[in-house]
């Protein structure tokens, strides 16, 4: 069948699709053209901060070998790549247009995409170094939320979570330390896979936390965000930090699910307990449970020395370039100051018992289920309190890469008032496949009752 047959405006930018139509004959340069024309329509200046033109595009999918989804899983998938992984030869910010430089070499997890057949789109926006999770923290126009453009979009990984809920990237991968693979997931309706610390490697990536960041996978459905995560993960000898874990398939999904009790379950708003509600509904074998320990954990991360590794990371580029950080990343980077190496091993040292704490909790729980997010400010809030939003989206966040413990976020029944809402399901250390099990089903069944509801 010739590609003008495939109504390519039409079609959803996910694999199943995509390589559907492929087999029936499209081109993957038509794909790419179709992956800026939607970009244009989106009228978002703030989803990307550097595309590659398509002339370039066009030859990278004409260069492509024969199609083989066996052999390469994600041939002639459009990409798109947080602005703080290297692209070789594109320009690379982390949002910082002082730090802007071309890498002459791909990070490990773009020559893994290109490996498998994708076709990189272009460097997306983000809070500035990584550091946040509204998405508003970037000196670039701020990405439009998918589902209401007066509420924030999520960060730090906003691009991207945009990119892929507007059908112009069929996957695309962020960056999570304290959130930002899931929060802007849950925030525009789409997944957000976070792995197991360590499975996937951080060669090529601006650094946040060094020790817990994570590269994440957002896509529209759970088998999408999978096979981004299959494609990169793995050991790499250039990356310290590199903990690859032994391959395994989804299967089953677990069966033990906690949940939060009352005094752990912090929602600000009638709509997003309705959708809670809705959400555990659809869950099997739930158990209330205490997590305040883990809530604890989360406010480690921005009140604890923790902010010490960030200054590690970007503090001597924020000195010897005085005015060229966005004012909120450095009061955070400020606050550094207060801790002392003693502070430090004191806070190392309450992290290792709350870990033995949380083994002990998923020996009696496969899963955790909570919310993404507790809250989904409006832009103007941001406005008037640029930090008080940003940490209740971190409320079931912030702990996870601090205990070394996995999760995905997947959209749930949505809220009355139309706006996504999401569950993050998490476990520990090695559950990625257990978890991307269990959000699969969860993810069917909401499926099932919002097309019964309509």
């Amino acid at each position: 069948m010739p590609s003008a047959a495939i109504d390519l405006p039409t079609l959803p930018f996910r694999r199943a699709a995509l390589h559907g139509a492929y087999a029936a004959g499209a081109s993957p340069r038509d794909v790419v053209a179709e992956a800026h024309r939607r970009l244009e329509a989106a009228g978002d200046p703030g989803i990307f901060l550097d595309l590659v033109p398509l002339p370039d595009l066009v030859a990278a999918a004409d260069a492509l070998p024969p199609f083989d989804p066996a052999r390469l899983p994600l041939w002639g998938l459009p990409v798109a790549i947080k602005d703080n992984i290297a692209v070789a030869g594109r320009p690379m910010t982390a949002a910082c247009p002082a730090f802007a430089h071309v890498p002459a070499r791909d990070a490990t997890v773009v020559a893994r995409l290109r490996a498998a057949g994708a076709l990189v789109l272009g460097k997306t926006n983000l809070d500035q170094f990584a550091t946040g999770l509204v998405g508003v923290r970037t000196p670039y126009p701020v990405p439009r939320n998918a589902c209401d453009p007066a509420r924030v979009p999520g960060g730090s990984s906003s691009g991207s979570a945009v990119a892929v809920a507007r059908g112009i990237a069929c996957i695309a991968l962020g960056t999570d330390t304290a959130g930002s693979g899931r929060v802007p997931a849950a925030l525009n309706g789409v997944v957000g896979l976070k792995p197991s610390v360590g499975t996937v490697p951080t060669t090529g990536v601006v650094p946040a936390c060094r020790s817990i960041d994570c590269v994440s996978v957002f896509a529209a459905c759970v088998d999408d965000a999978w096979a981004g995560f299959h494609a990169i993960a793995g050991d790499d000898a250039q990356d310290p930090f590199s903990r690859p874990l032994p391959w395994i398939e989804p299967g089953l999904p677990p069966r033990r699910i906690a949940i939060p009790r009352a005094a752990d379950l912090h929602l600000d708003d009638d709509p997003a307990r309705v959708a809670w509600s809705a959400a555990r509904s659809l869950l099997h074998g739930v158990a209330e449970a205490d997590i305040s320990a883990m809530l604890g954990v989360a406010r480690m991360l921005y009140d604890g020395p923790w902010v010490a590794e960030r200054a590690v990371a970007f503090g001597g580029f924020a000195a010897a370039n005085p005015g060229a950080l966005h004012p909120v990343t450095l009061r955070i980077l400020d606050g550094a100051a207060r801790f002392s190496a003693a502070d430090a091993f004191a806070a190392m040292h309450e992290l290792a018992a709350q870990r033995r704490a949380a083994e002990r909790f998923f020996a009696r729980h496969d899963a955790l289920a909570v919310p993404s997010v507790p809250c989904f400010p409006m832009r103007a809030e941001l406005e008037a309190d640029p930090f008080g939003p940003n940490a209740r989206l971190g409320t079931y966040t912030n702990f996870v890469n601090l205990l070394d413990l996995a999760a995905i976020a997947v959209p749930g029944p949505r809220r009355p008032d139309g706006l996504p809402a999401g569950v993050t399901f998490i476990g520990p250390r090695g559950s990625d496949p257990a978890l991307a099990a269990l959000a699969a089903e969860f993810a069917g069944a909401t499926t099932r009752v919002q097309g019964m509801a309509a």
